[in-house]
């Protein structure tokens, strides 16, 4: 009886000491997940943030290597290209805030919409859009760090009065 209870003992600690750190080391899914979605709306704001401020420096770390934004004249623009004239002031966005921001999570890909409640950019020193713009992106997590993949910026047309 004796030897039973030594060979026992172990599996009884092991089990115990699985079952603590499994309970101590889980997070409720949807806790974990509501906490991606905030950080990803945290993200997109401070995106922002570094454009209008031409923080080149952030926005590099923010937007993914292959990073292509389709601008509202249905151009695409590589990452590259668009800092560079964010560096320049060729493109200077003057003001821009984000409404509320829907995000859609699916592991490490996340898609996010917001309708701006202001979007005042200039190109080359004279006015070209101001605001309301629809805007689209694409984050994929890279490493242990979300960054924007893909943008697409759209307009919003006011409707004309019917008859």
């Amino acid at each position: 009886m004796t030897r039973r209870h030594l060979w026992l003992a172990p599996g009884w600690i092991f089990a115990l000491l699985l079952a603590g750190t499994s309970c101590t080391s889980s997070r409720d899914p949807a806790s974990a997940q509501a906490d991606q979605i905030e950080e990803l709306r945290r993200l997109e704001r401070e995106r922002l943030q570094s454009l209008v401020s031409a923080d080149v420096a952030t926005a590099r770390r923010l937007h993914a290597d292959d990073f292509q934004l389709i601008n509202p004249a249905g151009t695409a623009i590589s990452k590259a290209e668009y800092l560079g004239q964010i560096e320049s002031g060729q493109l200077d966005y003057r003001g821009w805030e984000a409404g509320e921001i829907v995000v859609r999570l699916y592991q490490d890909a996340a898609v996010i919409r917001y309708r701006d409640t202001r979007f005042d950019v200039d190109w080359e020193g004279q006015p070209v859009q101001r605001g309301p713009m629809v805007h689209t992106n694409l984050y994929e997590r890279r490493g242990e760090q979300w960054q924007v993949v893909w943008s697409q910026a759209s307009g919003v047309m006011t409707p004309s009065p019917q008859p």
